[in-house]
C-alpha cells in the first residue's frame, strides 16, 4: 500500500502543478509526454494515500478540491524549499559555512552589530547567521565550547591554541549612580567603605559550567544581579545601586545629567576588548568566517562596536 511519503515525491507535485496549471488531465498528459490513463493512475495513487479527492470528476475540467488545492498550496512550497536547499548545498560546497554564529557580550554595540550583519546579508550568502547574547566569561565559552564561530568583546585572557584573538579596542569603567542615589552628594573620592555600604549592581556571568566571575564587587556588599549591561544601566539610571559601567555605554546619561560620575580611590579601569574565532592548526577559513575578518579588519568598525551605543 502506498503512503503518503512514498507519493508525494517532488515529481508528484510539479505533475499537479502542471494539471491545475493545463486545466485538465488530457492538457496535462499531453504537457508531460504521458497517456492519460498513466496520468490519471497516478493521481489516484496520491489520493488513495492520501484518503481525500484531489479533483472534482463531476466536472469535465481538472477542478481541485479544497484539500486539493491546499495541497498544491503547500506543495509549491516544498518545491522551493528542495530548489533553495540544492542551491545552498552547490553554495556551501564553494566553502560557505551552513551556519554562522557569533556569540556577541552585552558591552558590544548591538545596532553595529545588526548592520554588519545586513551587510553580509546583502550579499545573499547560503550561511545563516545566528547571533548569541553572552556576558563576560559565557563569551569566551561559548567559542572554546564549539556553540560559536566568532565571539565579540572577549575581555578574558584567551590561553587556547585552537583559538585567534584581536584587539577590538580599550574600554574604561566610570563609577556611576543616579543623581538621587546617596553616593551621588558624597565627598570625593569614594572609599571602599563609602561604596561597600551601598548595593552594587552587577551582570551575570552566563557561562554554564564554573563560578564565573565577578567584577567591581566588594566583600560583604549587597548585590543587585541582572542579566545584560544595559539592564545594569537602566539599575543605576533608576537608582537601584552603583557600581562601574562602561563609559562608552554610559556616555549619553552622563552628558544628560541622568548619571552622576563618582572619583574613587585607586587607579581607574580599563579593559581590553578583544574578538576571537576558533581555527585548527589543518583547517581552512570558511567564507562567512573570512568575511567578518575582514569587516573586522576596519579601525572604525571595530571602534563603533564599542562605542556606538545610544542612550535611552
Amino acid at each position: 500500500m502506498q503512503t503518503p511519503r512514498n507519493v508525494l515525491t517532488p515529481d508528484a507535485l510539479s505533475m499537479l502543478q502542471t494539471i491545475a496549471a493545463t486545466g485538465s488531465f488530457a492538457a496535462a498528459a499531453r504537457s508531460l509526454g504521458m497517456v492519460p490513463s498513466a496520468l490519471t493512475y497516478r493521481v489516484r495513487q496520491i489520493e488513495d494515500a492520501l484518503d481525500v479527492l484531489l479533483f472534482d470528476r463531476s466536472s469535465r475540467q481538472a477542478q481541485m478540491t479544497q484539500a486539493g488545492t491546499e495541497l498544491l498550496r503547500e506543495g509549491s512550497r516544498l518545491l522551493e524549499d528542495i530548489d533553495a536547499v540544492a542551491n545552498r548545498v552547490k553554495r556551501v560546497a564553494t566553502g560557505w559555512e551552513p551556519q554562522f554564529t557569533i556569540a556577541v557580550d552585552s558591552i558590544i554595540a548591538k545596532a553595529t552589530v545588526m548592520e554588519l550583519c545586513a551587510h553580509f546579508l546583502a550579499q545573499n550568502p547560503p550561511t545563516r547567521i545566528r547571533l548569541r547574547d553572552e556576558t563576560l566569561s559565557g563569551t569566551l565559552e561559548a567559542l572554546t565550547s564549539g556553540q560559536a564561530d566568532l565571539a565579540l568583546g572577549i575581555a578574558d585572557a584567551v590561553h587556547n591554541t585552537a583559538l585567534h584573538t584581536q584587539p577590538l579596542g580599550d574600554v574604561r569603567f566610570v563609577y556611576a549612580v543616579a543623581p538621587h542615589h546617596p553616593l551621588a552628594s558624597a565627598a570625593e573620592p569614594l572609599t571602599e567603605e563609602q561604596m561597600r555600604a551601598h548595593r552594587a549592581v552587577a551582570v551575570a556571568d552566563t557561562i554554564s559550567r564554573g563560578r564565573g566571575v565577578s567584577i567591581g564587587l566588594l566583600g560583604g556588599q549587597d548585590v543587585f544581579t541582572v542579566a545584560t549591561m544595559q539592564a545594569k544601566l537602566d539599575a543605576h539610571l533608576r537608582g537601584l545601586g552603583c557600581g562601574s559601567v562602561p563609559e562608552c555605554m554610559a556616555r549619553d546619561f552622563i552628558d544628560t545629567g541622568r548619571l552622576v560620575v563618582k572619583r574613587v580611590v585607586g587607579p581607574p579601569r580599563v579593559v581590553r576588548v578583544n574578538y576571537a574565532w576558533r581555527q585548527g592548526p589543518k583547517t581552512s577559513l570558511g567564507r562567512a568566517l573570512q568575511w567578518w575578518l575582514k569587516a573586522l579588519e576596519n579601525p572604525a568598525t571595530r571602534s563603533a562596536l564599542l562605542e556606538r551605543h545610544r542612550g535611552g
